[in-house]
């Protein structure tokens, strides 16, 4: 059945921000959605909050909402574009929420804007669990025994029933949020407790444990014809109990037999057919019995899933493109598959290749945090590799995740028995890096059969782990290394590396034994059909096979490095820029070839690009397909400077190679990383740094800090993402960082800068080609210097600063981009104190705030980076009108909207070992996963939006505790009397009370919680007992020094448990207090950002309109 003629418009709603559970794949099947539903003629209205992604760049939709997902905007944004269509299949389960409050509203009903793509009935039998329950009954299957509990008492009598262990799941959560094995009655309490409280619907699941049992995952595809496809069988590597976005996972499934492959298919196509999902995609999730076979279903998504993403870049059959088609009325059969252009998306996907996705986490970001792996997933980001083999590709993986000691290796003496038991016992806890620790117990003599006990992994992948210890033994003790050998181990996925470090000899020497042998890989392609028809899409993988699959061609390319998987401090935004400067260049002429292994990010769509390359970053890699490039026909240039540290930290070694970087010189890239050329970079151009030195022991520490005056900011050279950095007020403090934090030694220093308190920070992103500058925006941060940039709320155009200081700013930039030589994108933070402008740091390279700055001043940064990189100057992109003819974003005109970006933080989704919460307190060192953006016409209101965006919003009335520093009793004044003033209660602890009691505010003294006095009445419970008690709506906790620190935890760790607003600093607690005010006087409205950008008018459109039109 050809299109629906009903739809002339639809909603899509987004994912908001990236969260642990929730991160880029979201955006990266939204981003295809848009674009499908505009080639068809559709007008699209997009509301998603997170500036970061692609998506809500203004050229993917006809009206693109950069506000907060909640049922009361977007009603608002329907209300006033009036859509015939809602679409919340492909922005995970916040827009899922989302659409089922807007439903249960009667908001759908009211505007009459149905659901497609999934209708609210499948959504309710998928994700409620009961009701599920009843659909995998019905299909003649099984799920497994279990009971639902709406309260403790419930909980605790179910799993009597069930027997312990048994999982915790709460319903409509995503992620595994708040699920768990509970053990005993004393984990079934605390984890329960957490489950009811995260359910929307206070409602959980408790099932028998099926700790153990082998996990797959089906993706399947449904049309309205009746038609099913199954895309891709996935494998999970880790048994089950550790969330699948958490595991090693293999496309396709490899230790099935087809008897049990071809029943969990059926069991899947009834379940989806059940279900009545009719116009897209879902993922099915089965256990296995290894002992049996039992199979047992877990669960479904009635959605595109994170696994979604895996399975269309696993397989090149683009699942949300085709949801999306779906949704209006196109059948499989009449849609046409992109890759070979012949056959029909009816046409399941067939593999001859393995793909093998590896997680990353970020546990060193909280060190305090259980880095045992659960139900709850804790995963900040994944990288994917295609192989010919299963080996191939687990290693190529592996060495993509960019972690220091992520690849097996074979150094040092072989285990000993004892010690291989040792390590047997440690690989029982399913952790980060647990595979390695069973690839060493293997090396040290243990079978296969004794690790399967006791890890509960497939003795299929345990004996590929031996072959490769095997393969290891032969390498290094082979008499030489022969062509054969060679290329049997790279054929097997040995890195250079590797194989340098078990003949031991450097790595260069190998790949110049091996280039002299002739031993190269090849380059294959993913067509989706196993060769059987001609791929269209250069899409390629590497291999040591026979023949190569890349076509020759004409135009010169430009090979972009993406950044890899995503990690705190290297998320979506770097994706962003590589993404703008492929559409860009392709625009430019040129051929724009992207290297990068990130399954879930826009870059690696098969269509972004000329060609994709899905590779690990490593030099090794990156110089093959260079090699194979410059084979294929002219390059212009390779470009590093988008992907954020990754593709940096390979640019003086490609430079060395001869490859051709463009932009910005690896050596100057170098002079802004270095403290001492930069430092000279700043006395040349006179500009001021904050006083600092270089300490190479605890001796030197001491002496510099003296110099320089407490507090000071220490840190290690060379980070990304504030990695390592505290602030430290004392030397008892200062001795304990140099001797915990470092093995300070000649290569690595401890840097030692003074801190600048109370300084305001300001973040600027500029570009240059040599001559021009631009000054793309300039954000004023609302916390002080000392908290990560990253982690700071910031707001554009800034919010306190005057037209002089702004011009300070310009002028030390331009300065600054002269001095390092820079071309392209430049990002600088400055401190402003006592009236002295400071230069904090300058990264000659894109920022996290580009794609922020882009939507905020409606001028695509990242796109004019690229060009200027290949050559063209500030003036020429004036000219064609990618920049503004005159002015830059730091002359915003005094209509312009204020903008704020919020990160957001994922402090609940870790524990430490005894469970309770990590501390959520702000520090110089990065821990947010995602960010959103508040645009209003002024900031009160574009701060309220922020807050809502990230947190759910700041209470209009209630009771707030406030309990602050000494150093913060004068700010905090007229900001609590504000609140009084706006009826809100205040209580406060003992100190903080009298200050506010002396100036006229009236106040409640609440104990603190380690003055627990004897025999307590109920008259006098602690802070963290109203706080428990829901009785609090906001708390104002400011961290004093080491000794309240107890007590501040403990406040914080009560307010993440009962999910209460909790700002710890001052400037922020001002910020909020201005947005209450604002929300009281005017109620929230919604603006896309096509109108803010034509009221704006940088680039000067509207005038040539107004001009036409007179």
């Amino acid at each position: 059945m050809p299109k629906r003629d009903d739809i002339k418009s639809v909603l899509v709603i987004g994912s908001g921000p990236i969260v642990i559970g929730q991160a880029c794949e979201f955006d990266y099947s939204g981003t295809q959605a848009c674009r499908v539903l505009r080639e068809e003629g559709i007008r699209v209205i997009l509301v998603n909050s997170n500036p970061a992604t692609i998506m809500t760049d203004p050229e993917f939709a006809d009206a693109t909402y950069v506000e907060p997902i909640t049922p009361e905007i977007v009603e608002k944004i329907i209300a006033k574009e009036r859509p015939d269509a809602v679409l919340a299949t492909l922005g995970g389960q916040t827009a899922l929420n989302c659409a089922m409050a807007l439903h249960e509203r009667g908001i759908l009903e009211k505007y009459d804007c149905p659901l497609i793509g999934a209708k609210v009935e499948a959504i309710q039998l998928g994700e409620d669990r009961e009701k599920f329950k009843g659909v995998v009954e019905r299909c003649g299957a099984e799920s497994a025994r279990s009971v639902i509990c709406h309260t403790m008492d419930e909980c605790l009598a179910a799993a009597e029933d069930l027997n312990y262990p048994v999982v915790v799941r709460p319903s409509f959560t995503m992620g595994g949020l708040g699920s768990g094995f509970a053990y005993d009655e004393t984990d079934l309490r605390r984890i329960a407790g957490q489950g009811l409280q995260y359910s929307p619907t206070t409602e959980v699941l408790l099932e028998e444990s099926i700790l153990g049992w082998k996990e797959y995952e089906l993706e399947v595809m449904r049309d309205h014809a009746d038609n099913v496809v199954v895309v891709c069988s996935i494998e999970n590597l880790d048994p089950m109990g550790v969330h699948t976005g958490d595991s090693i996972t293999v496309a396709p499934a490899l230790t099935l037999t087809d008897r049990e492959y071809q029943r969990l298919r059926d069991i899947g196509i009834a379940v989806i057919r059940e279900v009545g999902v009719d116009t897209g995609g879902c993922n099915i999730q089965f256990a296995v019995n290894p002992r049996d076979g039992r199979i047992i279903v877990i669960e479904m998504n009635p959605r595109v899933s994170r696994s979604s993403a895996l399975a269309s870049k696993a397989t090149g059959f683009p699942i949300a493109k085709i949801a999306a088609k779906m949704a209006i009325g196109y059948t499989l059969d009449e849609v046409p598959n992109d890759i070979t252009q012949e056959t029909p998306a009816s046409f399941e996907p067939t593999l001859d290749y393995v793909v093998v996705k590896v997680p990353r986490f970020a546990f060193e970001k909280f060190p305090a945090a259980d880095d045992t792996l659960t139900t709850t997933m804790k995963s900040v980001g994944e990288a994917m590799a295609i192989g010919r083999n299963f080996t191939e590709a687990l290693q190529k993986a592996l060495r993509s995740i960019e972690r220091k000691d992520s690849s097996f290796h074979w150094r040092g003496p072989r285990p000993a028995e004892d010690e291989a038991r040792h390590l047997l016992d440690v690989a029982r806890r399913p952790t980060d890096g647990r595979l390695l620790t069973v690839q060493q117990a293997m090396r040290g003599g243990l079978s296969v059969e004794e690790v399967h006990e006791v890890t509960g992994i497939d003795p299929w992948f345990l004996d590929q782990i031996e072959l490769l210890n095997d393969l290891a033994d032969s390498l290094r003790h082979a008499d030489r290394l022969g062509p054969d050998l060679l290329r049997l181990a790279k054929r097997h996925g040995f890195s250079d590396q590797q194989i340098g470090e078990l003949r031991g000899i450097p790595e260069a020497v190998v790949r110049g034994v091996r280039h002299a042998l002739g031993v190269r890989p090849v380059f294959k392609t993913v067509d989706t059909c196993a060769a059987e028809f001609a791929a269209r899409t250069p899409y390629h993988y590497s291999s040591y096979d026979e023949e190569t699959e890349v076509a020759p061609r004409e135009r010169p390319a430009v090979l972009i490095l993406g950044s890899g998987p995503n990690r705190i401090g290297q998320g979506v935004e770097f994706d962003y820029s590589c993404v703008h400067a492929s559409f860009a260049l392709r625009d430019a002429g040129y051929d724009t070839v992207m290297v990068n292994c990130n399954p879930e990010t826009v870059s690696t769509d098969y269509d972004t690009s000329s060609r994709l390359y899905f590779e690990p970053l490593t030099l090794e890699d990156v110089l093959e397909v260079y090699a194979a490039e410059l084979a294929a026909g002219p390059i212009a240039g390779v470009i590093v400077q988008l992907g954020g540290q990754t593709p940096l930290g390979l640019a003086k070694a490609l430079k060395d190679e001869g490859v051709p970087i463009v932009g910005t010189s690896p050596e100057a890239i170098d002079l802004a990383e270095d403290r001492g050329a930069f430092g000279r970079v700043l006395a040349e151009a006179d500009l001021p740094a904050p006083k600092h030195g270089t300490a190479y022991s605890v001796d030197e520490a001491l002496e510099v800090a003296r110099g320089i005056g407490y507090p000071v900011l220490v840190r290690p050279s060379y980070v990304l993402g504030g990695r390592g950095m505290e602030i430290v007020y004392d030397d008892d403090t200062l001795v304990t960082y140099v001797e915990r934090a470092t093995t300070a030694s000649p290569e690595h220093p401890v840097l030692v800068d003074r801190f600048l308190d109370d300084a305001v920070e300001i973040d600027v992103d500029v570009l240059y080609d040599g001559v021009d500058m631009y000054l793309g925006g300039v954000m004023e941060h609302i916390e002080e210097a000392g908290i990560h940039s990253g982690d700071s709320a910031c707001a554009l155009p800034p919010a306190t600063l005057g037209d002089a200081e702004i011009e300070r700013v310009r002028e030390s930039a331009r300065k600054l981009a002269e001095g390092i030589g820079v071309r392209g994108l430049m990002n600088v933070q400055f401190a402003l104190a006592q009236d002295i402008l400071y230069v904090l740091e300058a990264n000659p390279r894109a920022s996290r705030t580009v794609p922020f700055v882009a939507k905020a001043t409606g001028v695509a940064l990242a796109a004019a980076a690229s060009r200027i990189m290949l050559g063209a100057s500030i003036q020429e992109l004036r000219d064609e009108g990618i920049l503004p003819v005159e002015g830059d974003g730091g002359t915003l005109p005094a209509h312009a909207p204020m903008s704020v970006k919020e990160a957001v933080l994922p402090f609940h989704r870790f524990r430490r070992a005894d469970g309770a919460p990590v501390d959520s307190l702000l520090g110089p060192e990065m821990r947010s996963t995602g960010e959103v953006m508040g645009i209003d016409k002024n900031f009160g209101l574009a701060f309220a939006k922020s807050q809502l965006a990230a947190y759910g919003g700041l209470p209009e009335s209630g009771t707030v505790f406030v309990s602050v520093a000494n150093r913060d009793k004068r700010a905090m004044l007229f900001p609590v009397s504000r609140l009084v003033d706006l009826g809100f209660e205040i209580v406060a602890t003992t100190g903080t009370a009298d200050v506010l009691r002396r100036n006229g505010i009236d106040v409640s003294v609440v104990r603190k919680i380690t003055e627990r006095s004897e025999g307590a009445s109920g008259e006098e419970r602690t802070i963290a007992d109203l706080v428990l008690a829901g009785e609090i709506a906001m708390i104002i906790n400011t961290p004093t020094g080491q000794s309240a620190r107890a007590d501040g935890y403990a406040i914080r760790a009560a307010a993440n448990t009962a999910d209460v607003t909790l700002i710890t600093t001052v400037q922020e607690f001002a910020a909020a207090v201005q947005a209450i005010d604002s929300m009281r006087k005017t109620d929230l409205t919604v603006t896309s950002l096509q109108e803010h950008a034509a009221a704006l008018d940088l680039l000067g459109r509207g005038r040539e309109k107004a001009g036409a039109g007179a």
